[in-house]
């Protein structure tokens, strides 16, 4: 669920701008699940932009605020929400963790880096959901590590039901800066795709796992 319907907009417009996100429904990007995609995203970039990683920082420290209080630590899922997850950690004045997909095989073999105490309040970051499998890998990992987790930030989302249907599974409450929805409509009135390319987009996330042109 977003947020904000213009912090939604704004978020997508930015995105789109500086090409973290690439709409290309003639000429389909392969995911690394196999599946063709009209769209690719990658948040990371947002990192080499100083007025859109401010923005997304403060953004996403209004909503943890707003909805679940301050947090005793912000834990970023690895390796993408490491990044945005330590300057959201920075907003709020509190420590950082971050949360590998795996335990490591060697040294102490950590899943969880840095420290956490048992019961305190964890907010998660996340960059972006697909289908959230890995996003709640990582909060599995911090509850059977102690951890409260209150609920988990993104700053993008692409809506697919499942994805909905395994964070209601999981109970966590997921709140992200924008989604695909948003991002439709904001590329749609900003010329990025004209009506025609819509109706692929919008096509592609009724069944993106069978989707092709």
């Amino acid at each position: 669920m977003v947020f904000d319907k213009n912090t939604a907009k704004k978020t997508a417009e930015l995105l789109l701008t500086i090409k973290a996100i690439k709409l290309s429904p003639e000429e389909p990007f392969q995911w690394a699940s196999g599946w063709k995609s009209p769209i690719y995203c990658d948040n990371r970039i947002t990192l080499s932009y100083v007025m859109i990683r401010n923005f997304i920082r403060e953004n996403l420290s209004k909503i943890i605020l707003e909805k679940h209080g301050q947090p005793d630590v912000v834990a970023g899922v690895a390796t993408g929400a490491i990044a945005i997850g330590v300057l959201v950690a920075q907003e709020l004045g509190v420590p950082f963790i971050y949360v590998r997909p795996e335990p490591k095989k060697h040294g102490r073999k950590n899943q969880i880096e840095g420290f956490l105490d048992n019961g305190q309040n964890v907010v998660v970051v996340e960059d972006l959901i697909s289908t959230g499998r890995s996003s709640l890998n990582a909060v599995e990992a911090l509850r059977e590590a102690g951890a409260r987790v209150k609920g988990m930030v993104a700053i993008f989302s692409y809506g697919f039901d499942l994805a909905t249907s395994n964070f209601a599974d999981a109970h966590v409450d997921l709140t992200t800066l924008s989604d695909y929805e948003n991002l439709l409509d904001q590329a749609l009135h900003t010329n990025f795709i004209d009506s025609k390319q819509l109706k692929t987009l919008q096509t592609w996330r009724e069944d993106p796992g069978n989707w092709d042109l």
